[in-house]
């Protein structure tokens, strides 16, 4: 049954007809799965809020394929594209769609917001879950995405990291320790970093599969990495960064830095441009801080969108070898 509330939340206008004649493949190749075990036919739920089917109900072989998810993408094959959300959706915004192979073929993990930074654009208090009901809950989710990747034999990737942090959630680990040791399972990791040296020999299956790892860092300086990430130390990050280049030049993973704009960092481009050279990354991608509800004062937060400087310096990013900026705008 749609869930008319949610898309009324979101201002989603479900009797719409963009008469879109691409077809986007998010809604055949990927399902998302969030920390209460629901499910979704794309890799944001603010794009296509309608849940497929919930984990702890159903196996997820049940949940692809089901009758919502076929709903869901009949109004994508129609062209209507009616219960997508085309205000925010950055592929529709842009015209960018790809063409689906068949099949599941991203698995997109968010079953835990467990983080060892307290982030203040992301997060207003430290999260992290080792033991109660989330913990219990993340686990069995995790468990259970584990049962359907053992009998999946198509290619897949799977991602790991828009919520909390994949080395430093208890639940996260236990996925990537028990994850089934087949070669059509691909990884795609997004992290803070700071615990990739402690953990990541743990998990020698992930790493050879291991297709790209994106780390989110903010900061080109001690002053500045220390005041945007919360409980993160600058001479800690460097080290794992050192021990990440050794891993990239070893397993031979993509390796992007991640690093959001915003008013107290945006005159560290150039540096972090630099830092990235350092260390070996394939690209360097600057995004425009969002508002997540966590910032009170989120538009004193933004950086000087009009100023000469500024746009100088972006485009110079931008032109850059390393550099690829706006990625989310």
């Amino acid at each position: 049954m749609i869930n008319r509330r949610l898309f009324d939340h979101y201002g989603i206008d479900t009797h719409k007809d963009l008469r879109i004649k691409s077809r986007c493949a998010r809604p055949y190749d990927t399902v998302l799965i969030d920390k209460q075990g629901s499910c979704y036919a794309c890799e944001c739920t603010a794009w296509l809020p309608q849940s497929i089917g919930n984990l702890q109900i159903k196996s997820l072989a049940e949940i692809v394929g089901s009758d919502m998810h076929r709903h869901l993408q009949g109004s994508i094959a129609d062209g209507t594209y009616r219960y997508c959300n085309n205000r925010q959706c950055t592929y529709i915004k842009k015209n960018i769609f790809k063409q689906a192979a068949g099949g599941i073929r991203h698995l997109r993990l968010a079953i835990d917001d467990s983080c060892n930074l307290r982030c203040p654009s992301c997060r207003k208090k430290l999260i992290f879950h080792k033991e109660g009901s989330a913990h219990r809950l993340g686990i069995r989710l995790a468990d259970r995405i584990n049962e359907w990747l053992y009998d999946h034999d198509g290619p897949i990737q799977v991602h790991i990291g828009s919520d909390g942090d994949p080395f430093a959630s208890h639940v996260y680990r236990h996925f990537m320790e028990q994850t089934p040791e087949r070669d059509n399972i691909k990884y795609s990791i997004l992290t803070n970093g700071l615990m990739f040296k402690e953990f990541h020999t743990r998990v020698p299956y992930v790493m050879q599969n291991l297709n790209e790892l994106g780390v989110s860092i903010d900061g080109a300086s001690k002053e500045t990495y220390e005041k945007l990430r919360l409980g993160g130390r600058w001479d800690k990050i460097n080290e794992n960064l050192e021990s990440i280049a050794d891993a990239k030049r070893k397993h031979g993973f993509k390796f992007i830095l991640y690093f959001v704009v915003q008013k107290d960092n945006h005159h560290e481009m150039d540096d972090m441009l630099a830092l990235g050279e350092r260390y070996g990354a394939d690209r360097v991608n600057f995004s425009l801080i969002e508002d997540w509800g966590v910032l009170p004062d989120f538009e004193s937060k933004l950086p000087p969108l009009e100023d000469r400087g500024f746009k100088e310096m972006l485009e110079r990013c931008g032109r850059s070898e390393l550099g690829n900026t706006w990625v989310y705008s």
